[in-house]
């Protein structure tokens, strides 16, 4: 069984910045691609950015040259800064991690769990 617990959302001034935290634990053997998600009221969820083992990034263009995405394997963690915030980036983001759960490899299955979401809302 995998827990994430996500941090860092709340309430920022277009242009303002915000960093989100999403902390994996419980028995991982080996964490694949984690990514962010965001649903905005009235619309479907939607893949923000990403990031692989291997540290290739992903982007929607939307946050594009705005947003980072990077991971601490040691911690099993991945972030997301966001820079240059809009008004459109209001949303509940989500974190996604994906991989491995078990003590050895031959033993281990592939797991894909959710966060519990954190609100972000970008105002005057």
């Amino acid at each position: 069984q995998v827990q994430l617990v996500e941090s860092g959302g709340g309430l920022v001034q277009p242009g303002g910045s915000l960093r989100l935290s999403c902390a994996a634990s419980g028995s991982i053997f080996s964490i694949n691609a984690m990514g962010w998600y965001r649903q905005a009221p009235g619309k479907e969820r939607e893949p923000v950015a990403s990031v692989t083992s291997g540290g290739s990034t992903n982007y929607a263009d939307s946050v594009k040259g705005r947003f980072t995405i990077s991971r601490n394997n040691t911690k099993n963690t991945v972030y997301l800064q966001m820079n240059s915030l809009k008004p459109e980036d209001t949303a509940v983001y989500y974190c996604n991690v994906e991989g491995r759960i078990g003590t050895y490899y031959w033993s281990s299955t592939p797991f894909a769990s959710w966060g519990q979401g954190t609100q972000v809302t970008v105002s005057s």
